[in-house]
């Protein structure tokens, strides 16, 4: 069993190969001069030493520890903590496989890449929080101060944590590499030894260091060669250690001695070797004992268990970025949209064509008109049935009162002055006072993309007439109302601008090829803020919807994000010839084209009785 303790009063004697490497060195031996590539090392440990001592503090919460990084510990221990000298030592290669200048613990963030050794760290910072109690001299190397210290190892782990509960992934790596580790050769299935597996394993699963599920095979063994009662004893025992002050000498010291009256030594006398206890039946230092083999176990699942958090861990950071490069798409695309409207919208523009920024396309308007006493009557019904679709009830409030303002209500005042004969407290509140808030009618937002490639010349009139009708009534109706058409080929060009109402007919002609649709539908959103709720919107789509697979799916992607947000889209398509339908936009076949106004003034009107 592992015999490196974790806190030392003293340094180890000198051991005979350190003495007589001195006793050669004053013998007139040859002085080891060390080359550059040495010396260069020396000084990158202690660049490190020194970065470490320098965040212990917050570790441990004391300033006057220094942490040494050294190639052989003289505890033996992989880390340990001498409380009398001040002085915290981690075994160089607990920080394998990392190159000494590639170490940099003065950068937050960089001892994730060595989990073990930080947790090592830690876990030396819990003793020098936490350790504070001193066996004394008579009772120093028992069994019950053994026993005491084993104990320990898990107390100052679980206050450390309470502290600092960020350490856990480091500490559990610690325990996994560096304690499994040294658990690893353990060759005696005996009680004390199975015990002391048990304080330093299932005491960290009491802890909250480690999972129930991950130490089963150890506490399947440890019950086999202590039994469950035995067992259920220690366990009290760690768990009392677990609530001891960290100063409390007698009260470890008392548990160490209950631990040790449990497994029948006796505490006065120094720790027994494995081969005291040895069991019948159970063959000594082979590999294949009960409990290497369960701590071999142990280590897997404890693997495992790491290997589900970190692809968990994984998954969150790809949805993460998942988000944050949707986000950044989303904003590229604001911003392109605004661009293209921006062009599209600005006065005396010529047409747009995405991709080429120019107006060398042929533009499509071919001059305008008066408005038509139809029109104009039209355009006046229109906004009477926009003002009637917007119209929302005031809301009312009605609050009661023991005084006015209000309405007295009789039956209330007599409750209250009857509550008030019978001495009680007087509960009645005989006042009513009602209060009426008017409710903002919501604003209308309607994009018409009207296609004036060749084969749409029928739609072009009609087209005209509503976008004339729809951007009137909505001046006529609300201030803030807005509309705009579009019209689109492989170009772009303004039929009507939001936020202005035409003085004129704008006419238009079908003509050329292509179908920047999806661009169309962009600058229309951007202009007219069709992804924002708080208003009734529409985007109308005039087209045959015949498309190349590219365009169709660059508008359908639009589309998708207008419904989502709960714009209306609705595809109008006027009777004869081939069409196809547009993903996500409601298709309305008109048989004769001039049911295109009384369509979108009804889809107009609907999304305005819709808005909440």
């Amino acid at each position: 069993m592992p015999a490196h303790r974790h806190t030392h009063h003293q340094l180890p004697p000198i051991s005979a190969e350190q003495l007589a490497a001195d006793r050669w060195a004053d013998d007139g031996g040859p002085a080891f001069a060390p080359g550059p590539t040495a010396e260069q090392l020396e000084a990158e440990w202690l660049r490190i030493s020194a970065a470490l001592t320098k965040r212990f503090p917050a570790l441990s919460g004391r300033d006057d520890v220094i942490v040494s990084a050294d190639p052989v510990t003289v505890s033996g221990a992989k880390a340990a903590f001498f409380p009398t000298l001040g002085r915290v030592e981690v075994d160089q290669h607990v920080f394998a496989p990392h190159d000494p200048h590639r170490i940099d613990p003065a950068v937050y963030g960089d001892e994730d890449r060595y989990p073990s050794a930080w947790g090592a760290l830690a876990h030396e910072a819990g003793h020098a929080a936490h350790s504070r109690w001193f066996a004394p001299d008579s009772q120093r190397g028992s069994a019950a101060d053994s026993a005491a210290e084993i104990l320990e190892e898990s107390r100052i782990e679980a206050a450390h944590l309470a502290r600092r509960p960020g350490d856990l992934p480091y500490i559990r790596a610690c325990v996994t590499t560096l304690v499994m580790d040294d658990m690893s050769g353990a060759g005696i299935d005996d009680k004390w030894s199975a015990a002391h597996v048990a304080a330093l394993i299932l005491a960290r699963a009491d802890a909250g260091i480690l999972e129930p599920a991950e130490v089963e095979p150890i506490r399947t063994t440890c019950e086999q060669i202590l039994g469950p009662e035995l067992l259920g004893k220690l366990a009290e025992i760690w768990n009392a250690a677990h609530q001891v002050p960290d100063d409390d000498a007698t009260g470890m010291l008392d548990l160490g001695a209950a631990w040790c009256d449990l497994l029948g030594t006796d505490p006065r006398q120094p720790e027994p070797r494995p081969s005291q206890q040895h069991q019948p039946g159970i063959t000594a230092g082979q590999p294949g004992s009960g409990i290497a083999e369960a701590v071999a176990k142990v280590g897997e699942n404890i693997a495992a268990t790491e290997a589900a958090r970190a692809r968990e861990q994984a998954q969150i950071a790809a949805a993460a970025a998942a988000r944050a490069a949707k986000q950044k798409a989303q904003t590229s695309r604001a911003r392109t949209a605004a661009d293209t409207a921006n062009k599209v919208f600005k006065r005396g523009n010529k047409p747009f064509t995405p991709g080429l920024g120019g107006g060398r396309a042929a533009n499509p308007v071919t001059g305008a008109r008066d408005a038509t006493q139809q029109e104009k009557a039209a355009a006046g019904r229109l906004a009477r049935d926009l003002r009637a679709a917007a119209y929302r009830e005031r809301i009312e409030t009605i609050t009661a009162s023991a005084a006015p303002p209000g309405r007295l209500n009789m039956r209330g005042a007599l409750a209250r002055d009857a509550q008030i004969a019978a001495g009680a407290t007087p509960t009645a509140l005989p006042f009513r006072h009602t209060t009426r808030r008017q409710t903002p009618t919501p604003p209308l937002r309607v994009g018409i993309a009207v296609d004036v490639s060749g084969s749409m010349d029928a739609a072009t009139g009609p087209v005209a007439s509503a976008a004339w009708i729809l951007a009137k009534a909505a001046a006529l109706t609300d201030p803030d109302s807005r509309t705009a058409t579009v019209s689109f080929n492989r170009s772009l060009t303004a039929i009507t601008r939001p936020g202005r109402a035409p003085a004129q007919v704008t006419q238009f002609a079908a003509a050329g090829g292509g179908h920047a649709l999806g661009h169309a539908i962009d600058a229309l959103d951007a202009a007219l803020e069709l992804t924002r709720p708080g208003a009734g919107r529409l985007l109308v789509i005039a087209s045959d919807g015949v498309y190349g697979e590219a365009e169709k799916a660059f508008a359908a992607g639009r589309i998708a994000t207008l419904t989502a947000s709960g714009c209306a889209v609705i595809h109008l398509h006027f009777g004869g010839g081939h069409y196809e339908l547009i993903p996500g936009a409601l298709l309305v076949r008109l048989g004769d084209p001039a049911q295109a106004v009384a369509t979108i003034a009804k889809a107009a009107t609907a999304a305005i009785v819709a808005t909440r």
